[in-house]
């Protein structure tokens, strides 16, 4: 059996995939997901082989999802946005329809499921990345409490790598989350983040001056008095910028 999960904040579309779903019987639809928070907490329920994941949805996009899974299910998206398409199929997505789907489609992403049988499912943070074609807006981050808080990130004063997760500094609080710093800098705009330290991803409209601290490292100082070191090489990036 196929264990399904549908994901889609619009009734009908999740509708007419369980009528179509129901046409075969080695599929069985575990969870339907009105949005992103659902869906994660479903994924970590069932664990599902198939994930039928819509893209543009409230409060967490399919992305979004795809970051908060502890688990990798197959995933096919189903959308009526077809310009992550292909980068869809670069990074191996299962299947990308667009909708109005129709059942011989979704049937034959079906079959591609069946076919792959045994084989190792997707790295959903991986696909996640790899899809994502305009720089990211907003960081998911899961709590030590389950909770999820979403940042935007017009509102991070800067990011400071810890071991093998980073912390975020926003107003104030600071987040931890489990990702590197280097593969959150490659997923923000380039134009407004940069990497000033081996150790430090900083927000440059955040800086209020620049001052020497040593002959080959510099200080940013901040709109509210924080200090963020400055290497050479990333004093030299910031001068493109500033």
């Amino acid at each position: 059996m196929i264990r399904t999960i549908i994901v889609d904040d619009e009734p009908l579309a999740r509708d007419v995939l369980r009528e179509y779903l129901a046409a075969d019987e080695d599929v069985e639809i575990v969870a339907e997901c009105a949005n992103g928070f659902e869906a994660v907490k479903a994924v970590a329920e069932h664990d599902p082989d198939l994930l039928l994941l819509d893209i543009q949805m409230p409060k967490l996009d399919g992305f979004e999802v795809l970051e908060l899974l502890d688990r990798s299910p197959n995933v096919v998206f189903v959308t009526a946005h077809d310009e992550y398409a292909l980068r869809a199929f670069e990074v191996h997505a299962l299947d990308y329809l667009l909708k109005p789907v129709s059942e011989a489609r979704l049937q034959s992403a079906l079959q591609r499921i069946k076919q792959q049988s045994g084989n190792p499912r997707p790295e959903a943070g991986r696909l996640a990345s790899a899809l994502r074609a305009k720089p990211l807006q907003r960081l998911v981050v899961r709590q030590d409490d389950g909770t999820i808080q979403i940042v935007p990130v017009a509102r991070i004063d800067y990011v400071e790598a810890d071991d093998e997760a980073i912390v975020i500094h926003t107003a104030g609080t600071t987040l931890r989350k489990q990702q590197s710093i280097g593969d959150l800098a490659q997923a923000l705009d380039p134009g407004r983040f940069v990497r000033v330290h081996r150790s430090v991803l900083l927000n440059i409209e955040r800086i209020e001056k620049l001052e020497l601290y040593a002959k080959d490292s510099r200080v940013a100082i901040l709109r509210d008095g924080t200090k963020v070191p400055v290497s050479r090489s990333g004093y030299a990036r910031l001068k493109e910028l500033l």
